[in-house]
């Protein structure tokens, strides 16, 4: 069995489209999990024009998701942070400060879209910071940071019924550390930005976390709470994602770059972070806020 999970921001989602397209793919009876936000039906089988009514529905504003029914309560969540638990990227939004935003904001897009190496990338971008006091951090993250909606009752959620939060960042414990607290994950990880009398040297300690690392994150947490990778769910929306979106049991682009969504089977792009609740079924009355 299938389920097929339509999603649309609050309010936007007509109840004569869920039932057309429950009508013509034969589906069972269509739960609203929030009204005029998110409705699913089970199938007997994956759709074989799932993809071309996925873009029609994208042109209406609509994200339609169909995956197994087994098992799509997931027992822990994987989380990227930088344009994925929160709106921006981190390095950006120094840079910004550093006045070196423009250049940096183009590698970061190149490097995000799979274009660059990312711990080449990252090691350029680090460099340009190099001579900034400390305390900028705590005034980027007072100032420049917002989390994404949907987040906090996404992990909150999640951790009501027994999941485990880990964030996972290609970005810096500096700022994971704080999101991680605000946001409720559990534990988080990310790289170290180095720094001597007060201000950033310019580097970044060594290894550095990328795409490999995120796997890592996923085998290592896994392996220790004695739980299985598809009982997993991972958002991302890098190109350094995409080892751990395509190993958990299910992986969402979340916003994510044309190219990383080309690669996941599991698309959000008009919905928020709630989505990944409606995905596993969580109807908006089981949000925990």
């Amino acid at each position: 069995m299938f389920t097929a999970t339509l999603i649309a921001p609050p309010g936007a989602l007509d109840t004569t489209l869920v039932e057309a397209l429950r009508n013509a793919w034969g589906g069972g009876e269509a739960v609203w999990l929030s009204a005029r936000e998110a409705a699913e039906f089970s199938l007997p089988d994956s759709p074989g024009n799932r993809w071309q009514v996925w873009a029609e529905l994208q042109a209406q504003g609509v994200d339609l998701v169909v995956q197994p029914s087994a098992g799509r309560r997931k027992a822990m969540l994987l989380a990227d942070m930088d344009s994925t638990m929160i709106r921006e990227e981190c390095i950006d939004e120094l840079a910004e400060v550093a006045g070196v935003g423009a250049h940096v904001r183009a590698i970061t897009a190149r490097a995000m879209n799979g274009e660059l190496d990312f711990e080449g990338a990252l090691i350029e971008r680090v460099a340009l910071l190099r001579g900034l006091p400390e305390t900028v951090i705590a005034e980027v993250l007072a100032a420049r940071i917002t989390p994404m909606p949907g987040g906090a009752a996404l992990v909150a959620t999640m951790r009501a019924h027994g999941a485990y939060a880990a964030l996972v960042s290609g970005g810096f414990t500096a700022f994971t550390q704080a999101i991680a607290a605000r946001l409720g994950f559990d534990e988080h990880r990310a790289n170290t930005l180095l720094s001597e009398g007060g201000r950033l040297t310019g580097t970044v300690a060594q290894p550095i976390l990328g795409r490999e690392a995120k796997v890592r994150a996923l085998e290592d947490i896994t392996a220790r709470r004695g739980i299985a990778e598809a009982d997993v769910i991972a958002v991302g929306d890098g190109a350094n994602d995409l080892g751990m979106l395509g190993r958990a049991g299910t992986g969402v682009a979340l916003h994510a770059k044309p190219s990383v969504a080309a690669q996941c089977d599991i698309r959000i792009n008009h919905g928020d972070l709630t989505a990944l609740l409606y995905l596993q079924g969580y109807r908006r009355d089981e949000f925990a806020v």
